[in-house]
């Protein structure tokens, strides 16, 4: 599976695990702005994308015009569109998004729902300093450490959902964001298993991916 990694453009600290992350990706994206925080720690990313707003002068000139795509439209915003060049230009099949949920509450809600708006299109997920952060159309399975806590929420209104591998199991009721979500459910250990149907629910688990 070709992987991608895309730095956004929100307020971002690099940790080690993080630089360590992207040093060892084989392709690395800038969604505009995200280009000065890979400057912070001299990675030139493959590509920056967007309306080019955000990066700064000094850091245009040390990517080079050659690695700049832009995309003026107003119509989506810089991480969609970045997206949509790493899956429809460059062959992804898997995306990690750093920088992506700080600042602004506004562009983080925003950046959480092109989770839904991407699922089943390809793999997409969100990593901030305390969680993964996924979308779950239909099914989805992982693993957790015992006591972790697991939080479900729905992007909207999800029909029927079903866990296995949690304390406080579903079997197949809704969820609805502005009704009954499932917030900091706690895993049992090892697997998780989650099945939507008729909606998407974001699943915010703790830290990396097992293996990261």
């Amino acid at each position: 599976m070709r992987d991608a990694l895309v730095v956004a453009n929100a307020p971002w600290r690099w940790r080690e695990e993080f630089v360590t992350l992207v040093r060892r990706s084989a392709l690395v994206l800038a969604a505009d702005g995200g280009a000065n925080h890979l400057a912070r720690i001299g990675v030139r990313p493959a590509t920056v994308v967007g309306d080019l707003d955000s990066i700064r002068p000094g850091v245009r000139r040390w990517v080079g015009e050659d690695r700049i795509v832009a995309r003026p439209d107003q119509e989506s915003t810089d991480l969609h569109k970045t997206l949509a060049y790493a899956f429809d230009e460059r062959g992804a099949e898997r995306v990690t998004v750093l920088a992506a949920t700080g600042g602004r509450l506004d562009h983080a809600i925003e950046n959480l729902a092109l989770l839904g708006r991407w699922a089943g299109r390809g793999a997409v997920e969100l990593l901030d300093e305390e969680h993964r952060i996924v979308a779950v159309s239909d099914a989805f399975t992982t693993a957790a450490a015992a006591g972790a806590t697991v939080s479900l929420m729905p992007l909207g209104r999800c029909e029927r959902v079903w866990t296995q591998g949690l304390r406080w199991e579903l079997d197949g009721e809704p969820l609805d964001l502005a009704g009954r979500t499932s917030v900091s459910n706690v895993a049992d250990g090892g697997q998780i298993e989650v099945r939507v149907e008729g909606g998407i629910v974001l699943m915010f688990l703790p830290g990396f991916p097992p293996g990261c």
